[in-house]
C-alpha cells in the first residue's frame, strides 16, 4: 500500500470526488481525515471506511466561515501531523458575468481560493518542517477552457493552479510536491441535475463519457503516493479528451 503510516486530509470528503479520494487514499493505507460541514455525512464516509478495512475519522468545519479554516486546522491537528492535504472543497454556480451577484462572487472565491490559501499557509510550512508533505488542489478544466456561464468558477481555479505552481517553487526544496489534478465533466451528486445532458455533452470526448470520482481519485493516489516524488508545480488533466478534442 502507498500511503501506509500517512494521514491525509481532504476537504470536501463527504461525496462526489472528495469522497471518492478519502476512500481511496484509506485502501492505500492513510488514515484519512474527512472533512465537510455535515456531522452524519462525515460520520456515514468514515463509517464505510471502517467497515472496510480502513482507518479514518471526522473533522467537521465550514470552511465558508468566517473562523472555518482555523477551526478545521486545529481539528485535524488534533489527530497528529498531517502528511497529505488534497484542497477539494468547492462550489460551481454556473451563471452569466452580468447575472452574478458580489455575495455569489465573495462565496466563489471564498471557498475556491482562499480557504485552499490559508489551509496550506497553515499546513505547509509544519509539512516543511518535517522534511516531507504532498498538497493536491483540485481544480478543473474549466481553468483551461472559456466557457460561457463559467467564468466565475474558471477564474477561482486558474487562480488555484497559480498558487499550485507557487507553492511547488516556495516549499518544494523542503520537500513538500505541491501538485494539482484537473477534472473534465465528471459523474457525481453535484452533476445529476445535467442528467442525460453530461452523457450527450461527452460523448464527443475521445473517452466518449464523462468521467467518474474513482478515476479522478486514481490521479490523487498517484499524487501522494512515492511514484511522484519528482512532480512539482504540475497540473494532472484528467478529462476523458476533452482538452484534447
Amino acid at each position: 500500500m502507498q500511503l501506509t503510516d500517512s494521514r491525509a486530509l481532504v476537504t470536501g470528503a463527504t461525496s462526489g470526488i472528495g469522497r471518492a479520494i478519502a476512500e481511496a487514499f484509506a485502501r492505500e493505507g492513510a488514515h484519512v481525515l474527512v472533512a465537510g460541514r455535515d456531522t452524519a455525512r462525515a460520520a456515514e464516509v468514515v463509517a464505510g471506511i471502517v467497515a472496510s478495512g480502513g482507518t479514518a475519522s471526522p473533522v467537521v468545519a465550514d470552511l465558508g466561515a468566517p473562523d472555518g479554516v482555523a477551526a478545521l486546522v486545529e481539528a485535524a491537528k488534533a489527530h497528529g501531523p498531517v502528511d497529505v492535504l488534497v484542497n477539494n472543497a468547492g462550489i460551481y454556480p454556473v451563471s452569466g458575468t452580468a447575472q452574478t451577484g458580489e455575495a455569489t462572487f465573495e462565496a466563489v472565491m471564498n471557498i475556491n481560493v482562499r480557504a485552499p490559501f490559508f489551509l496550506t499557509a497553515a499546513l505547509a510550512p509544519l509539512m516543511a518542517a518535517q522534511g516531507r508533505g504532498r498538497i493536491i488542489n483540485i481544480s478543473s478544466i474549466a481553468a483551461h477552457v472559456g466557457t460561457a456561464g463559467m467564468a466565475l468558477y474558471g477564474a477561482s481555479k486558474a487562480a488555484l493552479e497559480l498558487l499550485t505552481r507557487s507553492w511547488a517553487a516556495e516549499f518544494g526544496p523542503a520537500g513538500v510536491n505541491v501538485n494539482a489534478i484537473a477534472p473534465g465533466p465528471t459523474r457525481t451528486p453535484g452533476t445529476a441535475p445535467m442528467g442525460a445532458g453530461l452523457d450527450e455533452f461527452t460523448s464527443g470526448f475521445p473517452a466518449g463519457r464523462p468521467g467518474t470520482p474513482e478515476e479522478i481519485a486514481g490521479a490523487a493516489v498517484y499524487l501522494a503516493g512515492p511514484g511522484a516524488a519528482f512532480v512539482h508545480g504540475a497540473t494532472i488533466v484528467v478529462d476523458g479528451g476533452r482538452m484534447a478534442s
